[in-house]
């Protein structure tokens, strides 16, 4: 019976050597929002299929700060060990995601340090940013039993660190062999074989994964670019459904892009349900402004306040390390993109309405005179005719026009029913009113 159970023993001591696995991720090209949830769905992966360890290939020189802290917090909160295994750089940002790893191998002749914080044009930020990074790199540094003085005096060029530089004019980047000599990297290895053997992980399985399509989504909408259009799209669409009757096209691709901008604003935490909410109740305020209350007032602008406010807040990242230099990007962006809305909106208005798309979508048909419409591309004549608003104006709708009932359109202006109206222009089939005064 003990034999049967030591054999037990061994045949599922084998089976579990068998099942040794190692997760191998990527982390190269920028540090952005959208590398964080690759991140934590390997570290999540590794430890939900009882992996021996993560090893993070790291290739880079650096990015945003707040991502590069999510990173570091996915890594640190890992409950299997994590091993860095530096290819070629790991620069900025990146030597921050390298310390949080419990182990660090570096490849012969790569580089790591310098993790100042600049902005886009490669200015110094303020103060306040490279306090935090240093408390950020002092933090990690000590949490795995490295050199605190060496990890600040990346970020701060002021810190004297006696056995490797001696003035305040330069800051810390270490070579492999530096790196390894003031026990900031483990050892120095050329391959991932090697790393293997060095931490006894020669039997283990490497599985490598890859961002998902996803994964690549959101980091794609992240870009720049990519957010404010999605934010014009935004605008343009629910502006062209709130001007036309029912609902269309416009509306629905507005709506789409408003949501994959703030679903994933809110993926990368950028954004928090309140910014969504306040967009959302921005939107509210101006429809009852329109469709409800006559004019314009106190319900519209605010409506306009908590819209911009909404897209504003969506924009920026973490409130704890946010100064004036992320508040202007955030500015500026919006801005650019509210011009290019104005610009798109005025062109279509302008000119949509005389291409041979938009006719394809005007009915030329004529209607029986007894139903008191008139369709027919034939209203020249009522230019300068005076009539009355038979429906509310908004800015489409009924009016009666020398006795008969015409479809009009405003010049965007809401016109209660029963106002005294004239007729300014005519365009095709679309007659153009406005207050008799």
């Amino acid at each position: 019976m003990k034999r049967l159970i030591i054999l037990i023993y061994l045949l599922f001591g084998l089976s579990l050597a068998a099942q040794e696995k190692v997760y191998y991720a990527n982390i190269e090209g920028d540090i952005d929002l959208g590398l964080a949830p690759y991140i934590r769905r390997v570290v999540n992966e590794a430890e939900t299929n009882f992996a021996s360890a993560i090893i993070f290939r790291i290739n880079t020189f650096g990015g945003r700060v707040d991502a590069a802290t999510q990173i570091k917090d996915a890594i640190l909160n890992s409950k299997i060990r994590t091993i860095a295994f530096i290819d070629k750089r790991a620069i900025s940002a990146g030597a921050l995601i390298a310390l949080s790893c419990e182990k660090i191998v570096m490849v012969p002749g790569a580089s790591m340090g310098a993790s100042t914080v600049v902005d886009q044009t490669g200015q110094k930020q303020s103060e306040k940013y490279q306090s935090y990074m240093r408390s950020e790199m002092r933090a990690t540094a000590e949490k795995n039993g490295r050199r605190t003085d060496i990890a600040q005096g990346m970020v701060d060029e002021t810190i004297i660190i006696p056995d490797i530089k001696d003035d305040s004019t330069k800051l810390v980047t270490l070579t492999s062999e530096e790196a390894f000599k003031y026990q900031m990297a483990d050892t120095v290895l050329a391959s991932i074989e090697q790393v293997k053997e060095f931490f006894n992980l020669q039997n283990a399985d490497i599985i490598t994964l890859d961002s998902n399509w996803a994964e690549d989504f959101v980091r794609f909408v992240n870009n720049p670019i990519i957010s404010s259009l999605l934010i014009m799209l935004g605008l343009i669409g629910l502006y062209t459904e709130i001007k036309t009757p029912g609902w269309g096209l416009a509306g629905t691709v507005g709506v789409v892009c408003l949501a994959i901008f703030f679903g994933t604003g809110y993926i990368l935490e950028l954004a928090s349900i309140i910014e969504i909410l306040l967009f959302i109740v921005g939107v509210i305020l101006i429809v009852v402004e329109i469709f409800v209350i006559p004019g314009f007032g106190i319900f519209g602008i605010l409506g306009i306040i908590f819209m911009v406010g909404g897209l504003f807040l969506g924009l920026l990242a973490d409130f704890d390390i946010i100064d004036w230099s992320m508040i202007s990007l955030a500015i500026i962006q919006l801005g650019v993109t509210f011009l290019f809305t104005f610009i798109v909106v005025f062109f279509l208005l302008k000119y949509l309405p005389k291409t041979d798309m938009w006719n394809k979508l005007i009915l030329k048909a004529q209607v029986i005179s007894k139903s008191g419409y008139g369709t027919k591309l034939a209203f020249e004549h009522l230019v300068g005719v005076q009539g009355v608003a038979f429906t509310d104006l908004r800015p489409s709708g009924t009016a009666i026009i020398n006795g008969s009932r015409v479809d009009v359109v405003t010049e965007g202006d809401f016109i209660k029913n029963g106002t005294d109206i004239i007729v300014k222009s005519v365009e095709g089939s679309k007659v153009v009113v406005d207050i008799r005064k």
